[in-house]
């Protein structure tokens, strides 16, 4: 695969290097030929990814926060399908992961549209990553994070794989959201989409608020997390509080809603297989990845074009219903939408004396959000295990862009998780801790009992 890696001064590893602010001579790039967080402006070569100018910002017309959100390009044509019979012809846009999923799936295909660069921040989050690019630092060979300003990229221009996954482990979605939705485990070989896991969930972060003035101000926690079940009814009233820290293990505390009784719960973490999921998912594949960044080595590895979920509005839309979007094998194909993206490409390479059900990982980061869009997965044999896609959209009510329904599929067993989907229940409420619906007391473990439904 081609690589490109004319935005960074070093490829480096995970090792014994010092992380400090980018070359100053980078540093005068932000809001010139790179975006505020640190993006390509330009588009490429041939037009196929636009010039960044901005982001939508605005809602559509009449639109309100907590009503089902339009799609601003429902009207865009497909420019391209990939499919089983010419997958080989676009290998080279995709993850290996990707390509696998769509030769082995039987009806698995990728639509492809015109790239729309919607993602945009305010201005006050582009200020702050100018401040980090000069004055963010890691400590403890990139564990730790010594000194950054939440709320604004941490390093806009990264030296290191381990840098770039600072940046997502941070990247901004507001200052705390509440979500309410499904997620779905189709049995092997059926035509049934399993039983609705039904969850609530409420995330917040003291680096998530733009009057955080440093790393201090966090107290070690890099963000707290509330996972309640609602369904089905012998899980119902479960529940999980994590707090993730930079440089501990995380803090997680599990009640059963059976047994009545709240449980610290010390190896919750890495790769424990994640409760209710049939052993399909790891705890640290939440969000993409969450928790220490101890066990590999982290290689930037450079960008690549690549075709990912983008803009997915008509996917997580309240308003659609499960039936539409949930299927048997994978999230509907009609209502799922592909783009081209410039991706940064982080490889991690388990370090030696350490254990993980996967020694190598592969991700993929968005260049305008730096979330990971797409993760592979490997065996001890270097074949794909699991790949994971999610698709951002604009939140115009923070505004940034965030994301919901995402698929974890796994090549061994031909299964997937297909989780987060929103269809037919209330929106997102993105706006939950600005608004003072979410506050950081919710997430104290002696107030676990009160978010069971039994």
């Amino acid at each position: 695969m081609k690589y490109t890696t004319w935005l960074i001064s070093a490829t480096v590893a995970l090792g014994g290097a010092a992380y400090a602010a980018a070359p100053e001579q980078d540093m005068g790039r932000l809001g010139k030929d790179l975006t505020p967080v640190g993006a390509e402006r330009a588009g490429n070569k041939d037009g196929s990814i636009p010039e960044w100018t901005g982001g939508d910002m605005k809602a559509p017309g009449g639109w309100k926060p907590g009503t089902p959100r339009p799609d601003p390009y429902a009207n865009d044509k497909r420019l391209l399908s990939i499919d089983a019979s010419n997958v080989d012809r676009y290998k080279d846009k995709l993850a290996p992961g990707q390509v696998e999923m769509v030769k082995t799936i039987p009806g698995y295909r990728m639509d492809v549209y015109t790239t729309r660069r919607s993602c945009g921040f305010p201005d006050f989050y582009y200020e702050r990553t100018k401040k980090n690019a000069a004055s963010a630092r890691l400590a403890d060979n990139g564990r730790n994070l010594a000194e950054a300003l939440g709320a604004g990229v941490l390093f806009p221009i990264p030296q290191s794989g381990v840098e770039a996954m600072w940046n997502h482990k941070l990247h901004w979605k507001g200052e705390g959201f509440q979500m309410s939705y499904a997620g779905y485990i189709p049995p092997k070989g059926g035509d049934s989409i399993g039983e609705p896991l039904g969850q609530e969930e409420w995330q917040t972060s003291p680096m998530w608020s733009p009057s955080n003035k440093g790393v201090a101000d966090a107290r070690g926690i890099e963000s707290l997390y509330l996972n309640t079940f609602t369904s089905p009814p012998s899980i119902a009233g479960d529940a999980t509080l994590t707090q993730y820290k930079f440089a501990e293990a995380n803090d997680v505390w599990l009640y059963f809603a059976s047994q009545r009784r709240v449980r610290r719960a010390p190896t919750y973490q890495y790769d424990a297989p994640q409760l209710n999921t049939e052993n399909l998912l790891t705890v640290d594949q939440y969000m993409q990845f969450n928790g220490p960044l101890d066990r590999y080595d982290w290689k930037l590895v450079g960008k690549k074009e690549m075709y990912v979920p983008y803009n997915t509005y008509r996917l997580n839309s309240s308003a659609n219903k499960v039936e539409d979007v949930v299927k048997p094998k994978f999230l509907s194909r009609d209502h799922t939408r592909y783009e081209l993206h410039r991706m940064w490409v982080v490889e991690a390479t388990l370090k030696s004396g350490m254990r993980h059900t996967f020694p190598k990982r592969v991700f993929y980061l968005d260049e305008d959000t730096w979330t990971i869009l797409v993760e592979d997965m490997y065996d001890a044999q270097g074949k794909v295990w699991r790949t994971t896609e999610m698709g951002p959209y604009m939140a115009w009510e923070i505004p940034a862009c965030v994301w919901a329904a995402n698929t974890s599929y796994d090549h061994q067993t031909r299964r997937a998780v297909l989780d987060r989907v929103v269809a037919g229940r209330k929106e997102p409420d993105w706006l939950a801790t600005r608004e003072g619906r979410l506050k950081e007391k919710t997430f104290e473990p002696d107030g676990l009992r009160r978010f069971t439904t039994r």
